[in-house]
């Protein structure tokens, strides 16, 4: 019943579409969010999300798409925000916890970006890098869904951005709290695929571009 209310007032009406460019982001697929050993590692809706989009990655790259991968760390305390996940303030910049997962690293991304904040485009030079490389539909993968992925999204929405999220390539803690976070950006900022669908849709852009 709700999500018809939200589709009588307009919501989702219409897609984003795919533009002239795409460019592929990578938000927080580092070892405290994918390794078991950490507390907040080990998901499996996460360790899915990463296995897809290295598929997506080497997609990516093949077409000639850059790839902007980042990790969350700090400098100490006072260098981060007011979290209310304790385990989050244990990524100080230099700890295991804070590289990249060896899967993501081995795919090369172009550039690997540290942020203190959930997005990936906050106080980083990411939105720059985009624009500069022309790039006007931003992919965007990562974890966690309900977070770090979320803010990413609506902040690529901001910054004038097609944005494309392919719902395997996103992972979280909790499946309720995916579902409906990814129902919702699909509402609102972006185009809910799948890793399949982006891949496809990279290799058309490609072909097309080849020619």
């Amino acid at each position: 019943m709700s999500e018809d209310v939200y589709a009588a007032r307009g919501y989702g009406a219409k897609g984003v579409g795919f533009g002239e460019k795409p460019g592929l982001v990578v938000v927080d697929f580092q070892t405290g969010f994918t390794d078991p050993a950490f507390p907040m590692g080990g998901a499996p809706l996460v360790d899915r999300a990463l296995d897809n989009t290295v598929r997506l990655m080497r997609a990516a790259k093949a077409a000639g798409a850059p790839i902007i991968a980042c990790v969350i760390a700090f400098d100490g305390p006072k260098g981060a925000p007011h979290w209310k996940v304790p385990p989050v303030l244990d990524l100080l910049a230099g700890t295991t916890g804070t590289t990249l997962d060896p899967r993501i690293a081995a795919e090369g991304p172009d550039v690997v970006l540290t942020k203190t904040a959930p997005s990936i485009f906050f106080g980083t030079a990411a939105g720059a890098i985009l624009t500069r490389e022309r790039v006007d539909t931003v992919i965007v993968t990562g974890c966690i869904t309900s977070g770090c992925v979320r803010a990413s999204i609506i902040d690529a929405f901001s910054l004038g951005f097609r944005v494309q999220v392919p719902e395997d390539c996103v992972g979280d803690q909790d499946q309720a709290a995916h579902d409906q976070n990814i129902k919702d950006v699909g509402r609102r900022y972006a185009d809910i695929t799948t890793a399949d669908a982006m891949i496809a849709k990279l290799e058309e852009w490609r072909t097309s571009n080849s020619r």
